[in-house]
């Protein structure tokens, strides 16, 4: 089963829950900190196309 590790979001207000939350001031910021997470946890980045990005771990 997977779990939610992340979020990173362009937009506080509007994000909620007990992963960590990263926001990010603009779109190339938030890819860049996702891609970071996505290495360092060794999990798998989903675009959710609404300026948030979730961080998996899928093991």
């Amino acid at each position: 089963m997977a779990k939610i590790i992340a979020v990173v979001s362009l937009e506080p207000d509007k994000i909620g829950g007990g992963a960590p939350i990263f926001i990010a001031p603009d779109e190339a910021a938030m890819q860049q900190t996702a891609f970071l997470l996505e290495k360092i946890l060794d999990a798998s980045a989903h675009d959710l196309k609404n300026g948030t990005i979730i961080i998996v771990n899928h093991h």
